[in-house]
């Protein structure tokens, strides 16, 4: 499916009391309060098919996730199924067990996303480090089939090796399931290794640098990638995992 999205973010200011503080601030500065709206972005179109990945990257406060919600709410005013991985939620138990599915498909995303050490597939969520519960954050909504994943700060907590990894085999992924992603993040690091057929560079005085890229080029790019990162790698008792070619010990970090 295709569709034709046309962002725009914006937000009234709050009215505010008046105190002695911010009257002081005031009479420094020769301001006054902020009134009536906001306007981060009007209008910026943008192209998506199923499958497809949107980044949009920035510095804090560039607009960024902004613009990544009024891509959600527009997608999922279209009826798509747009998940979340902030909303994500699971009741007790192992890694492995925890994902729907055939146990292959389950070993196979679990290693793609990084935990495919056989003694943490054997872990609960609640057992794992930051960077590894985020991983399962990933692996999770992935087994979920949905049609968009949507991820604010896409691997900011995650080494950022490991993070580079993980983004080249999400657009892999992306392409071969027909999963689309929603991606914002301050790190320029990973652009490259995503692919993403729409980047949205935001930038703090307000301009917005839009770049999309062809599918011929994208598929050039997909072809030239190892072939091993999206087949399942069984559990690795010797605590190495080969994650989208590149071989590396597994840290509990």
């Amino acid at each position: 499916m295709h569709f034709e999205l046309t962002l725009s973010a914006t937000y009234q200011f709050l009215p505010k009391v008046n105190t002695t503080r911010s009257s002081i601030v005031m009479d420094q500065f020769g301001i006054g309060f902020e009134q009536g709206e906001h306007c981060i972005a009007q209008d910026v179109p943008m192209s998506l098919s199923s499958g497809e990945i949107a980044l949009f990257t920035g510095e804090s406060g560039s607009g960024k996730s902004s613009l990544l919600r009024a891509a959600r709410q527009q997608l999922s005013a279209q009826g798509q199924n747009v998940l979340s991985l902030d909303d994500l939620h699971w009741d007790d138990g192992s890694l492995v067990d925890l994902l729907p599915g055939e146990i292959s498909q389950s070993l196979s995303l679990l290693t793609m996303c990084g935990l495919g050490e056989a003694q943490l597939m054997l872990r609960s969520p609640q057992e794992l480090s930051d960077g590894q519960r985020y991983r399962f954050h990933l692996a999770y909504a992935l087994a979920q089939k949905p049609d968009w994943i949507v991820a604010d700060e896409f691997t900011a907590t995650l080494d950022r090796r490991l993070a580079r990894v993980i983004s080249s085999n999400l657009r892999r992924l992306a392409s071969k399931s027909g999963t689309g992603f929603l991606l914002a993040t301050t790190h320029e690091d990973i652009v490259d290794d995503v692919q993403a057929d729409q980047h949205l560079k935001c930038h703090l005085n307000g301009q917005i640098e839009q770049t999309s890229s062809p599918s011929t080029d994208r598929k050039k790019k997909e072809h030239a990638l190892p072939t091993n990162a999206g087949s399942l790698q069984g559990p690795n008792r010797t605590g190495r995992t080969s994650l989208g070619g590149i071989t590396g010990v597994t840290t509990s970090g």
